[in-house]
């Protein structure tokens, strides 16, 4: 039975958080208008105040994606996983990372983060992106089924496993599902691991 370790990206084992940095760096990039910036801060509001799905919040705040294509977008993401890796990963889990993969472990970065951009993490680390799906279509990025969230995630990982498996451990900042499906779920809480217990013991 194959043995794996989940790590949550954003705020967990990257520092920051992937959505709010790409998206700085895309405006850097292109010279985003004033009126969109805006747009995008109502829309966080929103998302704070679960007025909107997190699809739906997903889905427009990736706006400032639209009328580039993957291509452009993975040549950007690129750049951007170039300059934050690995100043802005916590260095202990890279290590673990590291370690686990050399004793036949497989890792997994589960996020809701758009693949698109979150894949060329596959290139620095051995280990195995699950992020949202999204397709390209008419100059616009459209998620494919649902957010890669919470009770998603456990979904998702299950899928791509196709069959039985141990999860080990699991890393998050967010008190989400998958937490409790792992053998050791750990929260991450003011900067400090705490484990969580099992509801399934």
């Amino acid at each position: 039975m194959q043995e794996i370790i989940v790590y949550d990206l954003n705020q967990t084992l990257y520092k920051k958080s992937s959505k709010d940095e790409f998206f700085k760096f895309i405006c850097y990039k292109k010279g985003y208008k004033l009126l969109h910036l805006f747009q995008i801060g109502w829309l966080h509001v929103l998302g704070k105040l679960h007025i909107t799905s997190k699809t739906y919040f997903k889905e427009n705040f990736y706006d400032y994606l639209n009328k580039l294509p993957p291509e452009k977008v993975k040549k950007y993401a690129k750049q951007f996983w170039d300059i934050e890796f690995p100043e802005h990963f916590e260095d202990d889990m890279i290590a673990d990372i590291r370690e686990k993969d050399k004793a036949g472990i497989k890792v997994y970065i589960v996020t809701g983060g758009f693949e698109v951009y979150t894949k060329y993490l596959e290139e620095l680390l051995p280990l195995k992106v699950i992020g949202t799906i999204t397709k390209y279509e008419n100059k616009d990025y459209k998620i494919i089924g649902k957010t890669c969230n919470d009770a998603e995630k456990v979904k998702r990982l299950n899928s791509e496993m196709n069959g039985e498996y141990r999860l080990l451990e699991a890393y998050s900042d967010d008190d989400e599902e998958i937490l409790y499906k792992a053998e050791k779920g750990y929260l991450l809480e003011d900067g400090e691991l705490k484990l969580v217990q099992n509801k399934n013991v």
